[in-house]
């Protein structure tokens, strides 16, 4: 056997070489026609090699990555370049896609160039780029404030969400410690924060306060873990900040409104218990006086009896009248429409007033929606009946494009709204706040001398009889 010399290697070593590569290598010539494929190709696509070689070059990949790859193969034919690189999209045997790094180089072989072609399946660097990506455009979308930092707290990154909220630019915040943004009366908060994240730990929903550029103070939610590295030694902090401002001022304004609520409960309270001491309990002591002198003087007895028998019967009406306010029954055994009319009368009667109740709610309405129109009802014609000055008012309940109205209107002396709402009176902020819990809006219209109107509305999907249902729901605006 003769011995190869160093300037003549063996060929069968190249070609194992070749066939060995964990790359997929292919040789073609200057038509892009594939001539030699090894094994590392064939299982890269799919194919054989046998079918690899029946096939064009651009016949590999999607239309876009051929055509791009297809102009720069015609630039190395025509001698303009030696070689090129891209990323491109390759199709495999079974129609899924998947990435190479192709590298092309003319191979001078003879008086025949041909052309190598060397790819590299990146198939999941692409897939961990493009999650990369991904999350890297969801946290620079976010209104949330996304930072990281040292395990120190010295600010690493800063996404667009924390420049919106706290008002440092990136440039500004990175480099700066964590604890510029907490207020001077939590010094130690943030160390806290910090051993806490060092051993492991982590913050979730942390409510507090912090400070922005223009020193501006705003209530936010912390969620902050540690970054760990392979070895579990935490080598960073990640943070998320929600600006939760507007959320906290109307936790506070909800209290506020249903501690005023609760007040005008008790106001109420304490009225009712003014009318049983004040008036029923007085008419009581009374009519008890009364009997006490007939049974001194049993010879007027048939002569007064009618007379006590109708105060008896004033009495007891004024009772019932009393008990409905506080307790709604008739809407319960009669409906909500059918009681809120009969409690109109009622009032009317009552009150000397000339009560017009108009109805054309088609409709069975829930307890739900009817207690609460009942009480804004009652507080109306209350305040009518006692500040309006005339003897006559208006009550429309109407059912209109999936909503219910309630209307009350009085041409009487009228009064400033606003300055009601900011006296020691609850009523009116009590019916705002019924209608609100019913995600409905209420309007006040009234000018000294001007008469009032308070117009209700609130949403309502009708519950139609067997008649009704064949017709289309009314839709909720």
């Amino acid at each position: 056997m003769s011995k190869v010399s160093p300037m003549q290697p063996d060929t069968r070593l190249f070609h194992d070489v070749f066939d060995a590569s964990p790359v997929g290598i292919a040789v073609e010539n200057f038509k892009g026609q594939p001539l030699f494929v090894n094994p590392a190709f064939c299982r890269f696509l799919g194919f054989t090699d046998e079918e690899l070689r029946s096939k064009h070059c651009v016949d590999f990949s999607p239309q876009e990555d051929a055509e791009k790859d297809w102009a720069l193969f015609q630039q190395l034919r025509a001698g303009a370049i030696d070689h090129y690189q891209m990323k491109k999209r390759y199709f495999r045997r079974d129609g899924s896609l998947v990435w190479g790094h192709l590298s092309l180089s003319v191979l001078n072989h003879n008086s025949s160039p041909l052309v190598l072609a060397m790819v590299e399946d990146i198939t999941e660097i692409k897939a961990a780029e493009e999650t990369r990506f991904r999350h890297a455009a969801i946290v620079e979308s976010t209104d949330d404030a996304i930072a990281s930092a040292t395990p120190d707290g010295i600010i690493v990154s800063w996404n667009t969400g924390a420049q919106k909220i706290y008002g440092y630019t990136e440039a500004e915040a990175v480099g700066k410690p964590i604890s510029v943004l907490v207020p001077p009366e939590l010094p130690d908060e943030e160390h806290k924060i910090l051993e806490t994240l060092k051993t492991g730990g982590r913050i979730e929903h942390f409510e507090t306060i912090r400070v922005t550029k223009t020193g501006k103070r705003i209530d936010v939610s912390l969620t902050i873990s540690p970054i760990k590295d392979s070895s579990g030694r935490t080598v960073g902090i990640s943070g998320i900040a929600r600006d939760i401002t507007e959320r906290k001022r109307a936790e506070e304004a909800l209290a506020e409104m249903t501690r005023k609520l609760i007040e005008a409960q008790e106001q109420e309270r304490a009225r009712i218990g003014r009318e049983l001491h004040d008036d029923v309990n007085q008419r009581l002591a009374m009519f008890s006086l009364e009997l006490a002198l007939l049974k001194e003087k049993p010879s007027e007895v048939e002569s007064r009896v009618q007379g006590l028998q109708k105060r008896l019967f004033e009495l007891s009406d004024d009772v019932q009248a009393l008990s409905h306010d506080l307790h709604s029954t008739k809407l319960e055994y009669l409906g909500v429409v059918a009681g809120i009319k009969g409690w109109c009368r009622e009032f009317s009667e009552r009150q000397k007033m000339d009560v017009d109740f108009r109805n054309d709610v088609r409709s069975v309405l829930p307890l739900h929606i009817g207690r609460p129109l009942f009480r804004v009802l009652q507080e109306a014609l209350h305040n009518s009946s006692k500040y309006s000055g005339v003897r006559r008012v208006e009550v429309q309940l109407r059912e209109i494009s999936g909503e219910i109205h309630l209307i009350v209107s009085d041409s009487g002396s009228g009064f400033d709204v606003e300055a009601a709402l900011l006296g020691k009176g609850l009523g009116l902020t009590s019916m705002r706040e019924r209608v609100r819990l019913l995600n409905g809006t209420i309007t006040i219209d009234s000018k000294p001398m001007a008469g009032t109107t308070i117009h209700v509305h609130v949403p309502f999907e009708s519950q139609k009889g067997p008649s009704e249902r064949l017709s289309s729901k009314r839709s909720i605006h």
